[in-house]
C-alpha cells in the first residue's frame, strides 16, 4: 500500500493577501459598529428626560452607548 502526501504549501503571499483582506474586514465591521452606536446615541440624544425614563435609561447612559 502506498502512502501519498497530498499537504502542499500555501501559493506565495497567499497568507499575506488573506491577512490583509481580513484586516480591511475587521475595519469596515469596527466602523459599522461605530456608527451604528453614533446614530443610536443621537437619536436617543433627541429624547426628552421623560422619555428615556420610559425606556429605563437615564442622560447618563446615553453618554455611555458604544463606548
Amino acid at each position: 500500500m502506498a502512502a501519498v502526501d497530498t499537504t502542499r504549501p500555501a501559493p506565495l503571499g497567499a497568507i499575506t493577501t488573506y491577512r490583509a483582506i481580513n484586516g480591511m474586514t475587521r475595519a469596515f465591521a469596527a466602523i459599522g459598529a461605530w456608527n451604528d452606536a453614533r446614530i443610536t446615541r443621537r437619536a436617543l440624544g433627541k429624547l426628552s428626560d421623560r422619555e428615556l425614563d420610559d425606556i429605563g435609561l437615564c442622560r447618563g447612559d446615553v453618554d455611555l452607548m458604544g463606548r
